[in-house]
């Protein structure tokens, strides 16, 4: 079952069980709050454990494209399509936000997002491969975020 992401009224609501709930709960509203102002489109997340689709297609980019596999527990997920991009979110236990931007008419733009809730430690997975810029958020505080460039072709 679904839930739309209040982005006024900022909810733990599926995410309890992170140490830095508050702050992943944070940056799942300013996801919400991009996709609503610029695609006018409500942001919805489920249970990863009722999204096991979306689950296996961010990790078969991550582990066929840089040989990532996190240890984090998934929390939630959100799967859908704006205008000719196709977006693909996992929200993990220890903070991490993670989100594959796939657009369907050019394979030149196409990448995955790492974005870190503030409190959490850069993941073991990703710290000695990628540096991350900061970004101030009024609902999720500091963000540090990186990316990488999607190479291969993912349906």
């Amino acid at each position: 079952m679904s839930d739309i992401v209040d982005y006024k009224k900022v909810s733990t609501a599926g995410l309890e069980s992170s140490p830095v709930a508050e702050a992943l709960a944070g940056l799942r509203a300013h996801e919400a709050r991009y996709f609503m102002n610029k695609y006018k489109h409500e942001f919805t997340v489920m249970p990863a454990s009722e999204s096991e689709d979306t689950l296996a297609y961010v990790n078969q980019i991550l582990m066929e494209e840089r040989n990532i596999d996190f240890a984090a527990r998934p929390l939630q997920t959100s799967r859908f399509q704006v205008v000719n991009i196709r977006w693909a979110y996992v929200f993990y236990e220890d903070g991490l936000g993670v989100n594959v931007m796939y657009t369907v008419d050019d394979p030149k733009k196409r990448a995955v997002g790492f974005k870190l809730s503030e409190g959490m430690e850069v993941p073991s997975e990703l710290a000695p491969r990628f540096k991350f810029a900061r970004q101030k958020s009024v609902l999720a505080g500091t963000i540090r975020g990186s990316f990488f460039v999607i190479k291969g072709e993912y349906d």
